[in-house]
């Protein structure tokens, strides 16, 4: 059996229950966006740790170190983001290929150093050492939230309506961008690279989501919904209805996509690395949250859909204006490219 059959999570799948967590009370281990601990009375200490490697998740010649720096740190927030928790340090560690100069390093730190500035998130440590090819990054940010707090995967219920906290695809499409080496002075390309290679955490998003107990689960997209999506209902026990024509998109990825030929709603339910928040909110909650949460934050809380009981965890129905499409898009998988 091939990795590109079962795919990441179909891996992790295959040993998790092997590595259950600690029998000390209130640990989560393997299947949320971090791992949970105790760390006082009042909180609890929030894990994540993410790697990237050259020509996998990102071409160096397709990014400046800055925002390779900058970007580096920003995935792992988005994590911390997810549980709705404060960020609080982070460590980096770096496999570096002969051909990488110090200059270039130096861009990269500052980069991560802005990020880091930014929110408060100090670097403590972590390790570097040559790479044999290419240049490989692993950061680790912990964080911490009021106990109890937590939003986890496995909190979503029937009836729940299914949101995200802003535009979908343009990661996706500024990635397409840089792939087709298409080159255009238009202000609307430069904004959809500018997203794929410095996506900004919705850490302020779900700190303020996190204080509102109709907010059930939540996630970062990073793989696109039509994979991120399906971790919830499994962890839920769920099924969900998602409506096609309620995907937010950015007037950027509409005109881009209009002139490439592209599909814009595959590229938002697939593309992934927009690194917005995935969250289902308690129906009767729904109305007054959204109208807050829109006077606070520059881009609306977006329904696309809706928790629904069933039989088959993880399945979703795709509609279009009322009508079930068939739809395959499946998200982004490591192993299958």
């Amino acid at each position: 059996m091939k990795l590109s059959e079962i795919g990441e999570f179909g891996f992790i799948e295959r040993f998790s229950e092997n590595f259950t967590p600690t029998k000390e009370k209130g640990v989560t281990g393997i299947g949320d966006d971090c791992a949970i601990m105790p760390l006082d009375d009042k909180f609890e200490q929030v894990v994540t740790t993410d790697l990237l490697i050259e020509d996998i998740h990102f071409l160096r010649e397709g990014v400046s170190p800055f925002l390779l720096g900058y970007k580096s740190l920003a995935v792992n927030l988005s994590d911390i983001a997810a549980m709705g928790a404060q960020p609080t340090a982070s460590f980096l560690s770096i496999a570096i290929p002969s051909d990488v100069e110090v200059e270039y390093l130096d861009r990269f730190m500052e980069g991560y150093k802005e990020l880091s500035e930014k929110y408060d998130v100090p670097l403590l440590g972590g390790d570097t050492t040559k790479s044999p090819g290419k240049l490989t990054i692993n950061v680790c940010v912990l964080g911490k939230i009021e106990r109890g707090k937590a939003r986890r995967r496995s909190s979503a219920r029937p009836g729940d309506i299914i949101c995200v906290t802003g535009p979908l695809g343009d990661s996706g499409g500024g990635l397409k961008i840089i792939l087709e080496n298409i080159d255009k002075t238009d202000d609307a390309y430069h904004r959809l690279t500018r997203w794929h290679n410095q996506p900004e955490p919705a850490v302020k998003e779900g700190l303020w989501l996190a204080s509102y107990p109709g907010v059930r689960a939540m996630m970062d997209i990073s793989d696109g919904i039509a994979s991120d999506l399906k971790h919830i209902l499994k962890a839920s026990r769920c099924e969900a209805t998602i409506q096609l024509e309620k995907i937010p998109l950015s007037d950027d990825l509409i005109k881009v996509s209009d002139e490439q030929g592209w599909n814009a709603i595959n590229l938002a339910v697939t593309a992934g690395e927009d690194y917005r928040l995935l969250l289902t909110v308690e129906k009767s909650c729904f109305s007054e949250l959204a109208n807050r949460y829109n006077k606070e934050f520059p881009y609306p809380l977006s329904p696309i859909g809706v928790i629904v009981d069933g039989n088959n965890p993880g399945k979703i129905q795709w509609t279009e204006n009322g009508k079930t499409v068939d739809f395959s898009g499946k998200g982004f998988n490591h192993f299958n490219t």
